[in-house]
């Protein structure tokens, strides 16, 4: 059980909040049946993200978001100069809605649910507590009121699912491979270079702010980043400029030792630098081999 109820959230109602998304997100909000969501990113006119996100409708007149809490305040303003003459009421519920996500197989017996895609939504009762359960890549996430966490972290705990620190979480994280904002992306990078472009973007729907761009590069280019898998030679804190001979291509994002594979990082890296490469992470003689993912 980890407690990520530090994620930016906003509930958006008003016969028009599907149809308002569409227009600002990369995937299809308007194609989501109740108990669907998506994975989806909010970018600037140049096609560089300015968030990632999960979109949910648990309901037909809400659509739920949550997002990195350092990106919340940057999503929200947009959302709100955005929606001006559009029937949609935004609120930001991160103070009363708290997140705890069940990791591992038995995350739906704990949940009470069956086992979810990811991204799909169904109410539950656990332990006396409503919650809305979301399909999760690692289990599934109960949604709940921020007065009732305290009884449903109990309730978890009591039947099997012991705390863990985000710390313990960020190892599973780096080890699949799965960019994160603020770690490996940032204002600066484009879904392309993150690879998920697959995850985030519908080609087939309406205009979306950057959607040109991004449509452009999917269709006719190549990006000239890409996000990889770093072997370290030395556990190492991220940030830390990678160099391929005298030419920086890139920072370490996300990094950890692994009980698998031992120090491990993810980096967004110059086209040159690719799997096989060898690099100088910052000034202390550590080395990094670039390798595809996930670890193998």
């Amino acid at each position: 059980m980890l407690d990520r109820s530090a994620r930016g959230k906003l509930l958006l109602e008003g016969s028009e909040a599907a149809e308002f998304l569409q227009g600002q997100l990369t995937n299809d909000v308007e194609a989501l049946e109740v108990g669907e969501g998506c994975y989806a990113a909010l970018l600037d006119r140049k096609g560089h993200m300015q968030a990632d996100m999960r979109v949910l409708r648990p309901s037909e007149d809400e659509i739920w978001i949550d997002t990195e809490a350092e990106v919340l305040a940057a999503t929200l303003r947009h959302l709100e100069m955005y929606k001006i003459g559009r029937e949609v009421e935004i609120d930001d519920v991160t103070a009363a809605r708290a997140i705890l996500s069940l990791i591992g197989p038995r995350s739906a017996d704990l949940a009470g649910t069956p086992p979810l895609p990811e991204h799909a939504c169904e109410q539950a009762s656990v332990g006396g507590v409503e919650s809305l359960a979301v399909g999760a890549s690692s289990g599934i996430d109960l949604i709940a009121a921020a007065e009732d966490a305290e009884q449903l972290r109990t309730t978890l705990s009591d039947a099997g699912a012991p705390a863990v620190s985000a710390e313990a979480a960020e190892i599973l994280r780096i080890e699949a491979g799965r960019p994160r904002f603020g770690a490996e992306m940032d204002s600066d990078t484009m879904p392309a270079e993150a690879g998920i472009v697959e995850a985030t973007v519908n080609f087939e729907k309406g205009c979306y702010i950057g959607q040109e761009t991004v449509a452009r590069l999917h269709y006719r280019g190549k990006p000239n980043r890409h996000l990889r898998g770093l072997r370290l030679s030395a556990p190492v804190t991220s940030g830390a400029a990678l160099n391929l001979g005298e030419k920086q291509v890139g920072r370490l994002g996300g990094s950890c030792v692994s009980p698998l594979h031992g120090p491990i990082g993810l980096a967004i890296l110059r086209r040159e630098a690719g799997p096989g490469a060898e690099l100088a992470v910052g000034e202390d003689g550590v080395t990094a081999r670039v390798v595809d993912l996930p670890f193998g």
